[in-house]
């Protein structure tokens, strides 16, 4: 067991989640969920591993904030959730990376485990990306499942701008994961760009698939919202979609779709 690693991952994990939810990036909750991805991330994966949730978080935290107040007014209360990540949302994002760190420390590192990781994290990552650039569209997003003009901020609304973000942040997280595993393990895979690129793609298309078909979205006084009820705690009203099927389960759904994708590449490859 890498005791040694675990304790760091937590002592890590503890401040740079403190420091996030000082910064208002995370909830109490997100706060607890962010120990637990990024222990055992780092515990059982390794430094490479750890950098790459690291990443994942500061940059979305920082595309986040990023005209938060122009994108506040352009969506309005759309998004089921603010900019503040809890627990559901820390888990949705790092639960499956964790567990897959979990699984490649405990049986002697095998690399299909860690394509598994690439696909995953490239997911989460290119959603995140192409949602927070990609509302910031001059041009209005067009719905995947018709082609047709929608609103900013839409579930499964798909632009140029959030398209070239998504593989941005796909091909970043393989690129990273890619430099900092070559420095840990001296292994140069080159091959984990590709892959992350390929699945972290197919990953954040899933996303929006599943967003503009089963998720749950509902009829608020103020327009279409991911948001079951209002602030006040009135029930919106379901128009289209499994009720269950939220925003984090969305997430969650399609980060395994984008894995497997990356597992393909990796497979096909080698």
């Amino acid at each position: 067991m890498p005791f040694t690693r675990i304790l760091i991952g937590l002592v890590l994990s503890v401040l740079i989640g403190g420091a996030a939810y000082w910064r208002g990036s995370l909830t109490r909750s997100g706060w607890l969920g962010a120990i637990i991805t990024g222990t055992l991330t780092f515990g059982f994966g390794g430094f490479a591993w750890g950098v790459v949730l690291v990443f994942f978080f500061i940059s979305s935290s920082i595309l986040s904030k990023y005209r938060h107040a122009h994108k506040q007014r352009m969506v309005g209360e759309t998004f089921e959730k603010g900019g503040r990540r809890d627990l559901w949302q820390a888990l949705a994002n790092g639960g499956v990376g964790a567990l897959l760190a979990l699984a490649y420390g405990l049986n002697s590192q095998p690399m299909l485990i860690l394509a598994l990781f690439a696909g995953v994290m490239a997911t989460v990552t290119a959603d995140t990306w192409a949602t927070e650039l990609g509302v910031l569209s001059s041009r209005p997003p067009m719905l995947i499942t018709t082609l047709q003009p929608t609103k900013p901020g839409t579930s499964g609304g798909i632009s140029a701008i959030g398209l070239a973000a998504s593989a941005a942040g796909a091909g970043a997280i393989g690129l990273v994961l890619m430099l900092c595993s070559g420095l840990e393990l001296g292994m140069w895979n080159i091959w984990l760009v590709l892959a992350a690129l390929i699945g972290g793609t197919i990953g954040s298309l899933t996303d929006s698939l599943l967003g503009a078909t089963i998720q749950a979205m509902y009829r608020s006084p103020t327009g279409e919202t991911e948001r079951p009820t209002g602030r006040d705690g009135t029930a919106n009203t379901l128009i289209r979609g499994w009720r269950w099927m939220n925003n984090d389960l969305v997430n969650l759904l399609s980060s395994l779709v984008g894995g497997a994708a990356a597992l393909v590449v990796v497979l096909v490859i080698g």
